[in-house]
Formats: C-alpha cells, sequence, structure tokens
C-alpha cells in the first residue's frame, strides 16, 4: 500500500495502480472487454502488467481508423466520434457481444463489464489540451441488470504520453471503485484521482444509473466534483440528468441569473421573465439559440457553514421543477464567471442581477489578488459582447427604488461606473413589479421553519406547492398547526 499525502497531513492509504488491478484480475467473477480510443490501450495495459489478467479480459480493441469504428459501432450524424452517445454505443455494444457469444449456463456466477473510453489527445500546436469520455457498464449479480458510471474529462498536462498515462490510471480507478465502491459514491468519486493529482486531469461531469445507484441523485454527485475541486462549473437539465457545459453552451448566447433561490421567490421570478425579454429582444440573440442558466456559487451554498446537501437538494429540485438549467460555479467573482462561459461562446451573454450584486462589483476588495486590479476585473467582464440587466432596490427608509441612475458607489469608482454605464453595458429592467420588491428569501425562509402563515403569498403558487408536497426546506404541517392552535 502507498500512502498520499497532502502538506505534512496523512489523508489516506491508497493502494497502488498495480495492487487495484491485481485485485480485479485475481477475482474469479469479474470479467470483461476493454474498448478504447483515442490515446492507446493505456488502461488494459496497467491489467496485462499487474497479471492474472487471463481471467479479466476477454478482449481488448481499438478501433482507431474511421471506418473501422463505424462499422463496428455505427455512424454518427454529426460524424464526431469524442462524444457520450458514441461512449454509450460502445458500451453497449461490447455488452451485448459477451451476453450474446457467451454461455449463461456455463458461466453463472460471471460478472460481466465493458469498460471503453474516446478521448482526443493534445494537438500538435498545443492550443487544445484536449478531452474525452469515459465509462463502465457493469453487474455486480448475474442476474441484476446493469450499471453505468459515464464522466468526461479535461486533459491538463501538456505531453500526449502523459495524457495517456493518466488516462490509463483514471480508467483502473474507474474499474476498481465500480466493483469495490459502488455502495459507496461519494468516496468512489473521490477515488478517480488515487494516484493522480488535480493538476493532471480534470472531471467536469459524471452521471450514475441502474439498479444499484438508485438513490444515487447525479445533482448531488455533480456538488461533489465542485466541493472536491475537481472542476469549477458543473450543471443540470430539468430532469436532474448532469449536463456537460461545453456542450450545452457551444456558441450559444447565454443570460445567468446568480442567486441563492432558496427558496424561488416573486422577486426571482419576475427578475427572470423580465430580463429574458431583454435578452430575447437583443439584435443579436435568437430565442432558438440562447441558453438561460440559473447559477448558484459553492460560496452561497457554504454561507451558514458546511455544505448541507438536503437544503442543497431542495432548491435544485424547485428549479429543476421550473424547467430551469442550473449550475452551480467555484467562481465568487463575475468576471471569472464570464471567463468560463467565454470558453465556448463568443456571442452575446448577459447577466440579471440586483442592485446589491452590482454594488459588491464595484467594490475594490473583490480584486486585490489580481495584479491589476478592479480594472483587470472588469477588462475581463466586459471585454466579451456582454450586458448587464439590473433589477432595482426598493430603499427600505425612503420606499423609494434605486436603479442605475439613483445607484452611489465610492467615489473612487464614479468614473468607472460612468464610463460602463453610457456605453450602455448596464440597462436597468424598468417593468418590473413594485408590490414586490419587500420580499426576500431569507424571511420566506424563516417564516417556513417558523412555521408562520403568509409566506405563500411571496413565492409562485407552483412553487408553494412543491415545497408543502415534498416538505422542502424544513416545512411542516405540524408546525402550522400549532402556530394555529396557540
Amino acid at each position: 500500500m502507498s500512502v498520499t499525502l497532502k502538506g505534512d497531513k496523512e489523508i489516506a492509504n491508497i493502494p497502488s495502480i498495480k495492487r487495484k488491478s491485481l485485485k480485479i484480475n485475481l477475482n474469479d467473477n469479474i470479467y470483461g472487454t476493454f474498448a478504447e480510443i483515442g490515446a492507446g490501450q493505456e488502461t488494459v495495459r496497467n491489467f496485462f502488467r499487474a497479471g492474472g489478467a487471463s481471467g479479466t479480459i476477454a478482449k481488448a480493441m481499438s478501433a482507431y481508423d474511421k471506418d473501422f469504428s463505424d462499422a463496428i459501432y455505427g455512424i454518427e450524424h454529426d460524424n464526431r466520434y469524442v462524444t457520450q452517445p458514441r461512449l454509450k454505443k460502445m458500451l453497449t455494444h461490447e455488452i451485448e457481444l459477451m451476453e450474446d457469444r457467451l454461455s449463461r449456463s456455463k458461466h453463472p456466477e460471471k460478472l460481466f463489464f465493458s469498460y471503453a473510453n474516446t478521448v482526443a489527445t493534445i494537438d500538435f500546436a498545443k492550443k487544445f489540451k484536449g478531452h474525452g469520455w469515459v465509462g463502465i457498464k457493469f453487474q455486480l449479480d448475474p442476474l441484476e441488470d446493469y450499471n453505468e458510471i459515464v464522466l468526461h474529462i479535461r486533459f491538463k498536462q501538456n505531453d500526449a504520453r502523459l495524457q495517456q498515462e493518466t488516462l490509463g490510471v483514471l480508467g483502473v480507478n474507474l474499474i476498481f471503485g465500480a466493483f469495490y465502491m459502488n455502495d459507496r459514491p461519494k468516496e468512489l468519486l473521490k477515488s478517480f484521482y488515487d494516484n493522480l493529482d488535480k493538476d493532471q486531469i480534470e472531471i467536469d461531469m459524471i452521471n450514475f444509473s441502474g439498479p444499484r445507484f438508485m438513490y444515487v441523485d447525479n445533482r448531488l454527485m455533480s456538488l461533489q466534483l465542485v466541493k472536491n475541486g475537481m472542476t469549477d462549473a458543473v450543471m443540470f437539465g430539468p430532469d436532474g440528468n448532469n449536463l456537460l457545459p461545453a456542450q450545452v453552451l457551444y456558441k450559444k448566447n447565454i443570460l445567468a441569473l446568480r442567486g441563492s433561490f432558496r427558496p424561488v421567490t416573486k422577486v426571482n421570478m419576475d427578475m427572470f421573465e423580465n430580463a429574458q425579454k431583454m435578452f430575447l429582444n437583443e439584435k443579436t440573440v435568437s430565442e432558438d439559440n440562447a441558453k438561460i442558466i440559473f447559477e448558484i456559487t459553492l460560496a452561497n451554498l457554504r454561507a451558514e457553514g458546511e455544505i448541507n446537501e438536503r437544503d442543497f437538494l431542495d432548491r435544485a429540485e424547485l428549479l429543476c421543477s421550473l424547467g430551469q438549467n442550473v449550475m452551480i460555479t467555484n467562481f465568487q467573482e463575475y468576471y471569472k464567471l464570464v471567463e468560463y462561459f467565454a470558453q465556448f461562446t463568443k456571442a452575446r451573454m448577459a447577466l440579471a442581477m440586483g442592485v446589491y450584486n452590482l454594488v459588491q462589483i464595484f467594490d475594490e476588495k473583490y480584486y486585490r489578488h489580481l495584479s491589476g486590479g478592479i480594472l483587470e476585473a472588469f477588462g475581463k467582464l466586459f471585454f466579451k459582447d456582454l450586458k448587464v440587466y439590473l433589477y432595482p432596490l426598493k430603499d427600505q427608509d425612503t420606499g423609494e427604488f434605486i436603479t442605475s441612475d439613483t445607484l452611489k458607489v465610492h467615489p473612487r469608482m464614479k468614473e468607472l461606473y460612468k464610463f460602463f454605464k453610457y456605453n450602455g453595458k448596464m440597462l436597468d429592467i424598468e417593468n418590473f413589479n413594485p408590490e414586490i420588491l419587500d420580499i426576500f428569501s431569507r424571511n420566506v425562509l424563516q417564516m417556513i421553519a417558523d412555521g408562520e402563515e403568509g409566506w405563500e403569498e411571496m413565492i409562485p403558487h407552483r412553487v408553494a406547492e412543491l415545497i408543502k408536497d415534498h416538505r422542502l426546506f424544513g416545512y411542516s404541517t405540524r408546525k402550522f398547526a400549532k402556530k394555529i392552535n396557540k
């Protein structure tokens, strides 16, 4: 066994790749195929080297030639080979061959699996570092249906050979985890980096499926990726399944709304609906090419200390039920979020935010770590085709609405503020509902927790019904009954 250290602190006893491979090889029941495209046969090589591979490896192949690959797995309609659909076809095809060619009566105890990867390593110009899809389809009982783990990776190393070796280590970790850590999905997820460093590879999407993972919420697994520092941003759709941001946002017009959404209030929806109208009315934006994203930062999820997973899932449940795409990010500063989006699109982007958030953007203390300070941050924020849609704030003392015209920033920021405002980078949301500006998520949440009446009027009807039906945010009919009886 080898020991991995983080700083001076021992964090785990991690078996070497050889030991993991050997343990699988010595298990008489684990038996399957390896199909690897794009980076050699790096995963299966570890099993050959470990010894005893004849009882584990049914077949190892690399269909590198596109015509030959198409003849085996079929032709992709988009003519792309490093995709999730291609990976799934590979996994399914190889399992079907196993089932078709081997007699279950002869191998009643065998646990079949197919492991596959389809990747593109770094190009010769070293501008594109490469990415890929990796997955395993496997049984844990011969009479049970197959389980599946699929993940997307991004290479960080600048050498193709090193990327190949990294992929081989990841593949062993995935197969080992599937068979020996499937009852601990969070630990399984962490184990993907056994004998690896986060500077070598990024995992930015994962989905679990199958009978043994029926209890796994893939949205929670997405959260773990960001929480563990495996990636900076993850995304999931209305159906709760994780999405690959690079794929969903490619060449799209993007409108993002940041918030706590704890819970979603009428103010949130008013901001969303008005910002969406303004965004779709932009000349360079088409509805067919637009993506709306509700973003929650990791810092927001940690606002009260440790991340409360139940609280996170409650927020996710509401946003998904409203048909929204949700993104969890590790970007506290807005310019980092815009930089992230800019990797995937050069099209028009927009941020919808309240006055309070805009004030924070113009606070110099958030940019002290940058050599160029706030000017560098604003250069990154507004360099791209970006607009800010500003939702007003009601002054609780005077009752006046604070907009971009009446907003006060630090005297040193006045000229910078004027520059961006009068260059059309900031637009006020004018058709807001003035009747709801006294609503705050934190007050609604407290009312739900205390069993007070009236909170339903502060949030969309659909959201209120979901909170009651699914007992979200600590809602309890007993609390309300006790309040009424008193």
